[in-house]
């Protein structure tokens, strides 16, 4: 599969493409239900609704956000993460050979019904150590996903933007309180996934996330590519990792 010009137009001007049911729903349903086993019994590496927005409570300490390191938990997992469908839609993209970054996303990401918390704006590019932002992360949807339980929303273009620090607060999240900003929110978008569909999104992004209100979990597979002529600053937690070419 290659993108037509109008997708590739799509995703340079506005950060994101959705690409509907790019995967077979037997996968979907096979990852599912391996994901609901390691949550089930939590097997690590998880991080816990508490650890992300450092709030000891004792639903947040027991409520898991995602699995982390997928990659090397099952060959399941592993298969679609080299999925080679998708591989000259990544190089489009990124206009490079495409390489999987374990060290960043490499996760099934959770939305618990009723326990989670809010995923605020934000850029994933802030805890990254790449020499460019030449990366972009895959999203599968599981199942559905809708506003209610947590859906994607994404701010079209913001991967162009400059910003300031002024801009950001706590954890680097976007605040809502300047009025430049607010202008920017109010132009956020969201669109109903459904299972098998594919979200691209750039690394640069700003993107948020409900918290689940419904009585079903969502559940969901996301992992990171960079171009391979971006390498990961040495030290830091991006080069701690392996990676994995796409060739």
């Amino acid at each position: 599969m290659k993108l037509s010009t109008s997708q590739l137009e799509q995703f340079n001007t506005d950060g994101f493409l959705v690409l509907r049911q790019f995967a077979d729903h037997e996968l979907c349903n096979t990852i599912l239900e391996l994901a609901k086993v390691h949550l089930k019994y939590k097997i690590p590496p998880i991080e816990t609704e508490s650890e992300y927005v450092g709030d000891d409570k004792e639903v947040l300490k027991v409520t898991v956000r995602r699995l982390r390191q997928v990659y090397q938990r099952d060959i399941v997992f592993k298969t679609w993460m080299e999925n080679e469908e998708i591989r000259p839609v990544l190089e489009q993209v990124l206009e490079d050979t495409p390489v999987l970054t374990l060290a960043h996303h490499n996760s099934i990401m959770t939305k618990m019904p009723h326990t989670s918390t809010e995923t605020s704006w934000h850029q994933d590019i802030r805890y990254w150590n790449f020499e460019n932002d030449n990366l972009v992360s895959v999203w599968l949807a599981l199942d559905e996903e809708y506003d209610e339980n947590g859906v994607l929303e994404f701010i079209p273009g913001s991967h162009k933007i400059q910003f300031s620090p002024e801009q950001f607060e706590g954890k680097q999240y976007f605040s809502a309180t300047p009025k430049e900003n607010q202008r920017l929110i109010e132009k956020k978008t969201s669109t109903v996934l459904q299972k098998g569909d594919v979200v691209l999104f750039h690394g640069r992004l700003l993107h948020r996330a409900n918290k689940n209100s419904t009585d079903q979990a969502k559940i969901s597979f996301v992992y990171t590519v960079k171009g391979k002529k971006n390498r990961s600053i040495e030290g830091t937690r991006s080069s701690a990792h392996p990676e994995i070419s796409l060739k």
